[in-house]
């Protein structure tokens, strides 16, 4: 696939096909490729985001995996790894910022720049309120931490709000307490 000068617009992505939107993300309209994720990766999100969906209520929705349009021009388009969002939203309609209220990623060894520094930035500048990075040091029982973050309205920017190591508790948007060795 060939480029246009100015990248990847929303059309062009939007007219790609299913499946390789699923392999990819857009960065200023430049593709970026992400590799499949671990086993381990998936297991901790899919555990994580039954456990969040359990305790949303019914006017927030959970995804794993999906697109969500940070900017049209330049394009970009990121696939947190879990996103709770307004449940009002149509299954057709592009997610946007306007629409989250906390998104989620775990970290891999291949993306810990992108995780720890590029995507916070993105997410913060888009105004989303709530940032969780999912860290696993060591495959074991232990090995998980949850940094908790909330944008700072004046800064744009996330601040630290805790960092949970054997249980995730939190009270804000939803009430949730997660054994996180159970995420393994």
């Amino acid at each position: 696939m060939v480029l246009p000068p100015g990248g990847l617009s929303a059309a062009d992505y939007e007219a790609l096909d299913e499946e390789v939107c699923r392999a990819i993300e857009i960065v200023d309209g430049a593709i970026v490729v992400n590799p499949a994720p671990r086993r381990m990766h998936q297991r901790i999100i899919r555990r994580l985001s039954y456990a969040v969906e359990a305790a949303c209520g019914p006017d927030l929705a959970v995804e794993f995996d999906v697109d969500l349009r940070l900017r049209d021009v330049p394009l970009l388009n990121r696939r947190p790894d879990l996103v709770v969002y307004d449940a009002w939203l149509g299954a057709d309609a592009v997610l946007r910022p306007e629409a989250c209220h906390l998104v989620v990623e775990v970290m891999s060894p291949g993306s810990v720049t992108v995780d720890q520094i590029d995507k916070p930035a993105e997410y913060a500048a888009a105004g989303i309120p709530r940032f969780w990075r999912v860290e696993n040091a060591t495959d074991e029982v232990g090995g998980l931490t949850v940094f908790c973050y909330r944008l700072d309205g004046t800064t744009r920017s996330y601040v630290p709000v805790g960092a949970h190591q054997r249980r995730l508790t939190v009270s804000d948007p939803f009430e949730l307490s997660v054994e996180l060795p159970e995420l393994l």
